[in-house]
């Protein structure tokens, strides 16, 4: 499983020394993985204590930011736990599904989808 912490980054200051940058995919990383791909979507969204993402998958490389809360992130057969600052990367096709460790507190994140030259659209509300 693919995830990158913003606490494993060592930041580079950019753009005349004004900004710290934690690159969590680099420039050109993901080229030849995406080629001929597109952005395919942007969204943040939340799951509540006791929630859960339902299993699925799509024919899309899509990236989890975590931005507050702990969870466990299923990709295929493994497990992982997560947190704020985790990048998390699940590759096209594959079965995914996130949810809070705890019952009490949400798990809230950023998702952003590259689709893949020659998928057709995607309906994300089954």
């Amino acid at each position: 499983m693919d995830v990158r912490s913003i606490e494993d980054v060592t930041p580079v200051i950019e753009h005349n020394g004004t900004v710290p940058v934690w690159w969590l995919v680099g420039p050109q990383e993901m080229r030849q993985a995406t080629d001929g791909g597109f952005l395919e979507l942007v969204s943040e969204w939340e799951v509540a204590g006791g929630g859960l993402v339902d299993p699925h998958s799509h024919p899309t490389h899509e990236f989890y930011y975590i931005l507050s809360g702990r969870g466990i992130m299923k990709i295929g057969d493994e497990e992982r736990t997560v947190g704020q600052g985790d990048l998390v990367y699940t590759p096209p096709d594959t079965t995914h599904s996130i949810w809070p460790t705890t019952d009490n507190a949400p798990l809230r994140g950023l998702a952003f989808a590259i689709g893949v030259k020659g998928a057709g659209p995607v309906d994300y509300t089954s």
